[in-house]
């Protein structure tokens, strides 16, 4: 597939990283930069490291696992995560299947030694819900992330509901270890506004970022063209996490397209950190509205970084004029 940069290059929107959507930055405690993303085949996982941020656009990239050629992990691999957790790594992916390619799972990697760039990886197979829970994974589900609060471990992944084509709510739960839940799903949000609603119904590729004393959860809307954008969800720290009414919802998105600076369909975020502390969100983006054919397998969503700054009420803010190039 040809590596290019398509569309109207601006002043703000030039790609960090070509051809790589639902990006995923991780910063490991000894300062390591970590990058992985969807490749536009959706045929394999692929992991950068640099000792920067900025380093990562040039890094070295490799394929540290590839599809299957038939049942499950053998079609549309999907949003890969890089964790660290109990002292091994982690990769959290969604994957469906080549005899029924929508039949979409969360699937889990571990590596057996300390690089995971180099190091290899083994199938611990898919995420295993709550003994007491007898709804999670049952149908479409991807978009997994994982934070820690107050000791405990949570999961958040986006799983669809209804019939016909769905609809796309974000659930919770607390994790027992890296591979299994504790408790059963929690509906964390569901797409209640318009702007969710265009085309299809969707909350989905929740990231979360902490910042005095709150947690702050953005997820992507909508069918993933130009009316793809950014919610938020926010809730303190002491709060009980799996209380949805503690949550609130903004009514609306706090990042969504803009032809004059160049950006179309932007979401499906991550956050990482400066050596200064600052907070980055990258995600990724168009360069051009129009797209021929389904979306989803358009290759020109780019990977982009932005500053967040925050407001004095401490409410994180998404523009276009912080981006960092």
């Amino acid at each position: 597939m040809e590596r290019q940069i398509n569309g109207k290059i601006t002043d703000f929107n030039e790609p960090f990283i070509i051809q790589r959507a639902d990006p995923y930055v991780y910063r490991h405690t000894d300062g390591i930069y970590y990058f992985t993303a969807s490749v536009p085949e959706y045929d394999k996982i692929v992991l950068r490291k640099s000792d920067s941020l900025k380093g990562l656009k040039n890094a070295k990239e490799v394929v540290i696992w590839n599809k299957h050629e038939s049942g499950e992990m053998s079609k549309h691999i999907w949003a890969p995560e890089l964790h660290f957790l109990d002292g091994k790594w982690y990769i959290y992916f969604a994957a469906g299947m080549e005899e029924d390619k929508w039949r979409i799972r969360p699937f889990v990697l571990e590596c057996e030694g300390n690089d995971p760039c180099n190091d290899k990886w083994i199938e611990k197979g898919m995420i295993q819900k709550s003994d007491d829970d007898i709804y999670s994974f049952l149908s479409f589900s991807l978009d997994a992330t994982i934070f820690e609060n107050k000791g405990e471990r949570y999961y958040v992944w986006a799983e669809k509901v209804a019939a016909g084509v769905g609809i796309s709510n974000l659930y919770i739960a607390k994790m027992e270890s890296p591979i299994k839940l504790k408790t059963p799903q929690v509906l964390l949000t569901t797409p209640d506004y318009d702007w969710e609603r265009v085309d299809i119904w969707v909350n989905e590729g929740p990231a979360v970022l902490k910042h005095d004393g709150k947690i702050y959860l953005t997820y992507s809307a909508s069918a993933t063209g130009e009316c793809y954008c950014m919610g938020m969800l926010s809730i303190g720290e002491d709060e009980n996490l799996l209380d949805p009414r503690a949550w609130v919802k903004e009514k609306k998105p706090v990042l969504s397209s803009d032809a004059n600076k160049g950006f179309f369909g932007p979401g499906h975020n991550s956050f990482t950190k400066l050596p200064d502390g600052s907070d980055v969100c990258v995600f990724h983006a168009r360069t051009y509205k129009d797209i021929e054919g389904d979306p989803l397998y358009d290759p020109n969503r780019h990977t982009m970084l932005m500053k967040v700054e925050f407001s004095k009420d401490n409410t994180p803010i998404f523009s276009y004029e912080n981006m960092i190039k």
